[in-house]
């Protein structure tokens, strides 16, 4: 690696050394083409220069000390069996610009026990570990609590983490059923007129859902688990007079629902099962906006009840492309 030196961003010019002492894991570390370096040294203003198991920062003392950080992080991540991409690296920027990093990455261990696992799900196809703070608060909730809701913009990661969840505990046989719903808002009552069956009609309403699904398990035994029953996805109009016992049960889309649905969905929880109900409050389709939103009305008269968890996000918790979050981020702000 040989590049010319990105100019620090300020401050007198600081410079460290990182031995690593996994070297063959390196070149998944810097990436195809030193990617993954060249990605750092755009982002924090710092030049790197690897050779063998070295690797040299240079750049302003606190870009220096920051870039070491998130290399070391990356680097536990590779030794974990992470892929590393342009995604996971700004989340680890990210969360390493939280001034609680300390007991966030480094301090994880110590508040769990030594040696203790980092938190994460395990799916047929992946293992899944958190991308920012607020996942990390997110999944030990979806680790420990029975009614869950997870608020804020899309790209957080919400519904992902759920349906994720919920694919470990039923290859665990911790529930015996996953239930995924979302309300149809987009298609109102002219879901008649468009051509197939029910099924046909509310599956593009659905997709995220079967994304999510397909990313967890393989295909074959999704399609294999939906026939048995075992993963029922549908409409939240399909879930009126039911109990349902022994499932893991999401919500998708939640402020797309009236107060009359979201009261009868949320009654519907019965024994032994765990309810997550996603949703951004501030992006309701529903013809009265914000004020029809059951979401909205839950928040409202549940949030401090006993036994139900409230995960919320931001649009510094987004992460899919970086560009989403300023999207966001202009959306939510003062001329919003």
């Amino acid at each position: 690696m040989s590049r010319k030196p990105v100019p620090a961003q300020s401050g007198e010019r600081s410079r460290v050394e990182v031995t690593f002492d996994k070297p063959q894991l390196l070149p998944q570390l810097f990436g195809e083409y030193d990617s993954n370096i060249l990605a750092l040294e755009e982002r924090l203003g710092v030049y790197i220069h690897a050779r063998g198991q070295r690797v040299v920062i240079e750049g302003s003392a606190e870009s220096v000390a920051h870039a070491r950080e998130v290399l070391q992080e990356l680097h536990s991540r590779v030794i974990r069996g992470e892929d590393i991409d342009t995604g996971l690296i700004d989340a680890v920027i990210a969360m390493s610009s939280e001034p609680t990093l300390s007991g966030i990455v480094r301090a994880e261990p110590a508040e769990s026990g030594a040696g203790a696992p980092p938190i994460m799900i395990r799916t047929r196809k992946k293992t899944i570990v958190p991308r920012s703070v607020a996942q990390t608060h997110y999944m030990r909730a979806l680790m420990s609590n029975d009614m869950i809701f997870a608020l804020g913009p899309a790209g957080t990661g919400k519904t992902y983490l759920a349906v994720a969840q919920a694919v470990a505990q039923l290859i665990t046989g911790s529930v015996q059923r996953l239930i995924l719903s979302r309300p149809a808002v987009e298609a109102g009552e002219r879901l008649g007129f468009l051509p197939g069956d029910m099924k046909e009609k509310v599956d593009p309403y659905l997709r995220p859902i079967y994304d999510a699904l397909y990313d967890c398990l393989p295909a074959e035994q999704v399609e294999r688990r939906i026939a048995s029953g075992e993963i029922e996805i549908a409409p939240i109009a399909f879930m009126r007079g039911r109990t349902l016992a022994d499932a893991f049960v999401i919500l998708d889309e939640a402020q797309n629902t009236t107060p009359a649905q979201m009261k009868m969905f949320l009654t519907r929880f019965g024994a032994n099962s765990r309810m997550v109900i996603c949703g951004d409050p501030k992006q309701v389709d529903l013809p009265g906006g914000p004020a029809a939103s059951g979401l909205n009305d839950a928040i409202g008269r549940l949030e401090g009840v006993e036994g139900i968890e409230f995960s919320w996000f931001s649009a510094a918790d987004v992460v899919r492309h970086p560009i989403v979050g300023r999207i966001v981020q202009a959306y939510e702000g003062p001329n919003a």
